[in-house]
């Protein structure tokens, strides 16, 4: 499975952006994605994650009522809307797919298989 993450940029700090990652390749099974992201520094945090159906959603505390995590499993896609956004939110977001966990989420990053590149996220006061 391959991922490519876009949608990424330089935003001034209350703006919004959305993600989108792409899953190409061996996607014909379920499985669940997540998006972390990793500021210098810092370690790599799930900020979002989704089950294959959409019906069990995860998100940091800290982010909850700012990021929606929404997927499109004919396009093989998911997304990040991140609303509000602050400057404590720059970081390298990437995203990624857990095969075991398709329904139940996880905020593991060792138990998702597949890893995009990651996309930056500026924000800035």
């Amino acid at each position: 499975v391959q991922l490519q993450a876009s949608g990424g940029g330089l935003v001034q700090a209350g703006g919004s952006l959305r993600l989108s990652c792409a899953a190409s390749g061996r996607t014909r099974s379920r499985y669940g994605m997540g998006w972390f992201r990793q500021a210098p520094g810092k370690e790599r945090e799930c900020v979002a994650a989704i089950s294959w159906s959409g019906g069990n959603t995860y998100y940091a505390d800290s982010l909850k009522g700012r990021f929606t995590i929404s997927r499109d499993n004919a396009e093989n896609t998911v997304y990040l809307q991140m609303n509000s956004l602050k400057p404590e939110d720059t970081a390298v977001y990437y995203c990624a797919v857990s095969l075991a966990y398709s329904e139940v989420l996880t905020t593991q990053h060792f138990r998702y298989d597949y890893w995009g590149q990651g996309t930056q996220v500026t924000v800035s006061s």
